[in-house]
């Protein structure tokens, strides 16, 4: 008899469509939220969720650029919103929370929350912690659950510094996730899944070292070891053309051991 697995407890998704949901029922989605404005403060909210925020913080996060005479109490109607979905009886019975008082905010949750960016970051260290320690048959389930994460968009259409900046985090645990699961898949005898996923990575980033190395690495175990050496000369002519470098000591060592 097969097991039948329950999700239990919050889950908060900040990436693809915002939403909370409780043991598998969605109590807050994104066109609950309402706008971009909101989606962003909520998502704030959440990530700082151990501290009280205060207002012109959060402001600065909604109005990036300029804000408006009346940005207070625009403010206060996206605030009071995100107050009033979080205040229904489910959710309280959980232990959430919305502190407003003096120009302070807090959304205050659960310390076993489950929020998608913090849990795709702990992934891919996980991942990565599986490889240092000789175990790549352990590293698919946290890389893949990484990569899935950050291959979904984070508030699209929304501008803003701190927007850009989790953006940019998302972009590296990606290259990080497709790394380990380069890695892992060439290591238990899977090269050519590990030259698809190689080739992703270095066209993610095409002045990433290691993305080639990986590659080089891939092929080789494929038993192509021409396509290795080209990957090797077109690492080398990218770097020339865009920064005026040459590989890596460690990328000439590769390239070595593939000529002999």
């Amino acid at each position: 008899m097969a097991e039948v697995w329950q999700i239990v407890g919050i889950r908060i998704y900040l990436t693809g469509r915002v939403g909370l949901e409780v043991n598998g029922q969605v109590l807050i989605n994104q066109t609950q939220i309402r706008g971009k404005q909101g989606r962003l403060a909520f998502a704030y909210l959440v990530h700082e969720r151990t501290r009280t925020v205060p207002k012109e913080e959060l402001a600065t996060i909604i109005w990036p650029d300029e804000m408006s005479p009346d940005w207070e109490g625009a403010l206060s109607a996206i605030t009071s919103r995100i107050r009033s979905m979080v205040s229904i009886e489910p959710l309280k019975k959980e232990g959430v929370s919305f502190f407003r008082s003096s120009g302070q905010y807090q959304l205050d949750l659960p310390a076993d929350v489950w929020i998608d960016l913090e849990a795709g970051f702990s992934a891919v260290d996980r991942a990565e912690a599986h490889l240092r320690n000789g175990s790549p048959e352990q590293v698919l389930g946290p890389a893949g659950a990484a990569a899935c994460i950050a291959r979904r968009p984070f508030l699209p259409g929304i501008d803003g510094f701190w927007a850009d900046s989790l953006r940019g985090k998302l972009q590296r645990q990606l290259l990080r996730a497709l790394d380990c699961l380069s890695e892992s898949q060439r290591l238990v005898g899977e090269p050519m899944v590990a030259v698809e996923t190689g080739t992703e990575a270095v066209k993610l980033d095409n002045l990433r070292e290691r993305g080639y190395q990986l590659l080089m690495q891939a092929y080789s175990a494929a038993g192509n070891r021409a396509e290795a050496l080209n990957v090797y000369h077109q690492c080398r002519e990218i770097l020339a053309a865009e920064v005026g470098a040459e590989p890596s000591q460690e990328t000439q060592a590769i390239y070595q051991i593939l000529l002999e």
